[in-house]
């Protein structure tokens, strides 16, 4: 694949096609697209441009280790998280001053970024799980949380009956819920 082809395949299809075929070339392609942000945030860090270079080096290693462990949802959000993490261990190893201040501020501007991944990742999921859905309880639980229309306004819309979609809802709740807890146990594993 040339790069000038890449440039049209999202991080996860890239991500997907790498793990099945381990082709070390879609994963170049991955962190290439990726270097300028990487030496940014080492540079952030470590604020010297020898030591983020290799830092950069040192985290493309890591990344080809981890990608083999652990599964990626949002490959950008993960790969920077990997980069803070390093630079913070790599000051800490050098005793750098005020190294806790700054963990300390940075925690507290990285844990809203891993709660909106999270978020992220439980709204893709839910997605996916409302598309495996039958048909009837997918539109009544699409109208009714997402489209905010009431008991009636869904008769109305639907041709059902108030019982059929209370049904529907309650039906579709509980088979999503199951969808989404298989989902999240399966990327568990």
């Amino acid at each position: 694949m040339s790069e000038k082809e890449s440039k049209h395949i999202s991080d996860q299809e890239l991500l997907a096609q790498f793990k099945q075929t381990n082709d070390n070339r879609l994963l170049g392609i991955l962190l290439q697209r990726y270097t300028l942000l990487l030496l940014g945030v080492c540079m952030k860090y470590l604020k010297n441009e020898e030591a983020a270079k290799d830092a950069v080096q040192q985290i493309f290693l890591k990344v080809i280790h981890e990608l083999q462990r652990y599964p990626v949802q949002y490959f950008k959000s993960w790969l920077y998280m990997i980069a803070r993490n390093y630079c913070l261990m790599q000051l800490r190893r050098h005793g750098e001053k005020h190294v806790a201040e700054f963990t300390d501020n940075i925690a507290d501007e990285a844990f809203p970024l891993q709660e909106e991944i999270e978020k992220q990742q439980m709204i893709s999921l839910v997605e996916t799980s409302l598309r495996e859905l039958n048909e009837d309880q997918k539109t009544c639980i699409t109208l009714f949380y997402l489209e905010k229309k009431s008991y009636q306004q869904i008769c109305e819309l639907t041709g059902f009956s108030l019982m059929q979609v209370k049904s529907y809802i309650q039906n579709g709740k509980r088979n999503l819920k199951l969808l989404v807890e298989r989902k999240l146990h399966k990327a568990d594993e």
